[in-house]
C-alpha cells in the first residue's frame, strides 16, 4: 500500500482491499453519478444512494487495483457501513 499515493486498505467481503481515488477513478465517479467538476460532485456526495455507493466504491477499487471486486460489486457480501467508510476513507486519504 501506498500512502504517498492516496492509497488506504480497508475490510471489504472479508478481505482486506486496496481503494485508491486516482484521476481514472474520479473521471469514472463523474461519469457514473452523471455530476460535471468538483462542486457537483461534492454536492452529490453529501447524500449517496446504495446505487452511488456502488458506483463509488467500484471506481475507488479499481484504482486501488482490486478490479475483480468492482466488477462484481453489486453480488459481493459487502456491509453497507464498510462500504461508507471505505469511500471517507479513501477520499480523506486523497485530500492529505
Amino acid at each position: 500500500m501506498n500512502g504517498v499515493r492516496g492509497e488506504v486498505q480497508v475490510e471489504l467481503a472479508g478481505r482486506p482491499r486496496r481503494l485508491c481515488l486516482t484521476l481514472g477513478a474520479l473521471a469514472e465517479i463523474e461519469a457514473g453519478l452523471d455530476v460535471d467538476g468538483a462542486a457537483a460532485l461534492a454536492d452529490r456526495l453529501r447524500g449517496l444512494s446504495a446505487r452511488d455507493l456502488i458506483v463509488v466504491l467500484a471506481a475507488l477499487l479499481r484504482g486501488g487495483g482490486e478490479p475483480e471486486l468492482a466488477d462484481g460489486l453489486e453480488r459481493a457480501a459487502v456491509d453497507p457501513r464498510e462500504a461508507a467508510e471505505a469511500v471517507g476513507q479513501a477520499f480523506a486519504a486523497a485530500a492529505r
